[in-house]
C-alpha cells in the first residue's frame, strides 16, 4: 500500500534534483546555495547530474549529499532516460526537480518511476533559444505540462514566458528571485585587496570587473571590444582603467585575442575560473555584464552585495535586478562603443560609483536574501508534499 509522505517519517522527503551538469555556473551556483541554507531537518538532497559532475561539487556543505553522474553521451542517448528511470526506481524521492530544457524530458522517465512530486525550474535561455520561441522546443514544453505540478521561474520575465507561450495557468507558476549570501559578499574596507599579476593596480586604479562563463550566451567579447575602445578613445582611462574578467569557456583564446589586437592585453586580467570571487570582487571598482540573455544573474547579485555599481546589458530578468541610474546603469545588448561611453562615466566619476554600489547593496539586504529564497523553494517542496498526489508508489 502506498504510503502518505505527508504523515510524520523517520527521515525528512528526499528531493533528487536533475541538471544537465554540475560546473561553475549561476543556476548550479543557485542550487547548491538552496541546499546548503536549506535546513538539513526539513528535506534531504540528490543531485542526479546528466553528464559528469566537477570540482564545483565540493562547494556542497551538506555530507548527505549524492551527487550521481549518469553520463550522457552527446547525441542522442535515448539510454540515459532508462539510467534516470532506475535512479529514482532506486532512491524513490518524494519531489523531483528538473532545471531547464536540458533536464525537461526527465519528467516523463520521474513520472514512469511513480514519482509522485514533480517540479521543474526554469533559469534562463541559451544561444540555441534566446527568446524561447523555437517552435520544436515550445512543444515539447507544451507536451510535458501535464507532468510537472508546478513550476519555478527566477525572474518576473521568465514566470510572464511561461504563461503567455507555454501556457502554463498562474497558480502553477511561483516566481523565486535567487538570493545572495550577504555574509560572504560585502563591500570592501578599508584598502583596496590586490587581486591580478604584481603592480597591475595601484591607487589610482580604476578596475572594471566580470565573472561569468566565456560562452556565446555571456558574449564576453562585447566587453573586450568595450574596453579596447574605451582605452583608445580616453587617455585617462588608459592610464587608471584595468579589465577583470574571471572564468573560462569556449571564447577565451578570442576574448585575449580581441584584447591583444586593441591594444589592452597589458591592461586586462583573465584568469580562468576561480574560487576566491568574494575577495576578487572587493578588489573590483565597477561590474559589467554583458549578456545576451539572462533569467537572474548571480554574479550581479553578489556583485551588488559586495557594493559595486553595475553595467549590465538590458535583457532577460536584469531589469529587475539593476534600476537605472539608482543601482547602475543598463545599455543594450551587443554594443561596445555604447558600453565603453557608460563605463567611462563611471571611471570618471567616483561620487556616482560610490552611490550607485551603496543603493544596488541596499536593494540586496531588502529584496534578494538568501532566507527568502530558501523560504520560497520550502512553500512549493511543502505545498507538494502535503497533496495526496505525493503518495510515493510501492518499489518494483
Amino acid at each position: 500500500m502506498a504510503l502518505d509522505i505527508a504523515q510524520p517519517r523517520s527521515t525528512p522527503p528526499l528531493v533528487v534534483h536533475i541538471i544537465h551538469r554540475l560546473a561553475a555556473g549561476g543556476m548550479e551556483n543557485g542550487l547548491v546555495n538552496l541546499i546548503n541554507h536549506m535546513p538539513g531537518e526539513r528535506y534531504r538532497h540528490a543531485i542526479v547530474s546528466l553528464t559528469d559532475a566537477t570540482d564545483f561539487r565540493e562547494r556542497i556543505r551538506r555530507p548527505d549529499v549524492p551527487v550521481i553522474s549518469l553520463h550522457r553521451q552527446p547525441g542522442r542517448d535515448y539510454g540515459v532516460h532508462r539510467r534516470v528511470w532506475q535512479t529514482l526506481r532506486r532512491m524513490r524521492p518524494a519531489i523531483v526537480h528538473t532545471r531547464n530544457l536540458a533536464a525537461l524530458e526527465c519528467l516523463v522517465s520521474a513520472g514512469l518511476a511513480g514519482v509522485p512530486g514533480r517540479v521543474h525550474g526554469e533559469h534562463g535561455r541559451d544561444m540555441y533559444d534566446l527568446d524561447g520561441v523555437n517552435a520544436k522546443y515550445r512543444l515539447l514544453r507544451k507536451a510535458i505540462r501535464p507532468l510537472a505540478q508546478r513550476y519555478i521561474a527566477v525572474s518576473r520575465d521568465l514566470a510572464q514566458w511561461l504563461v503567455r507561450t507555454i501556457g502554463i495557468r498562474p497558480e502553477r507558476v511561483a516566481q523565486i528571485d535567487n538570493g545572495v549570501d550577504v555574509s560572504r559578499f560585502r563591500p570592501r574596507t578599508g584598502s583596496r585587496v590586490a587581486i591580478g599579476p604584481d603592480g597591475f593596480v595601484g591607487s589610482g586604479t580604476f578596475v572594471i570587473g566580470s565573472v561569468g562563463r566565456m560562452e556565446p550566451v555571456k558574449d564576453p567579447l562585447t566587453l573586450a571590444r568595450a574596453f579596447a575602445h574605451l582605452i583608445t578613445v580616453d587617455p585617462g582611462a588608459r592610464e587608471r582603467a584595468r579589465l577583470v574578467m574571471i572564468g573560462g569557456g569556449s571564447l577565451l583564446a578570442e576574448v585575449r585575442e580581441v584584447l591583444r589586437r586593441g591594444g589592452a592585453e597589458h591592461l586586462a586580467w583573465l584568469p580562468g575560473e576561480r574560487e576566491d570571487i568574494p575577495e576578487l570582487m572587493q578588489g573590483m571598482d565597477l561590474f559589467a555584464l554583458t549578456s545576451l540573455r539572462e533569467g537572474i544573474s548571480n554574479t550581479i547579485l553578489e556583485a551588488m552585495a559586495s557594493g559595486l555599481p553595475v553595467v549590465a546589458t538590458s535583457v532577460g530578468g536584469t531589469p529587475e535586478l539593476v534600476v537605472a541610474d539608482e543601482t547602475g546603469t543598463l545599455v543594450a545588448p551587443s554594443d561596445p562603443v555604447a558600453l565603453a561611453d557608460v563605463i567611462s562615466g563611471y571611471v570618471g566619476d567616483a561620487a556616482r560609483s560610490s552611490r550607485h554600489g551603496d543603493a544596488g547593496r541596499r536593494r540586496v539586504h531588502s529584496r534578494f536574501s538568501l532566507t527568502a529564497m530558501v523560504d520560497g523553494y520550502l512553500a512549493v517542496y511543502d505545498g507538494i508534499v502535503k497533496s495526496r498526489r505525493c503518495a510515493p508508489s510501492p518499489a518494483a
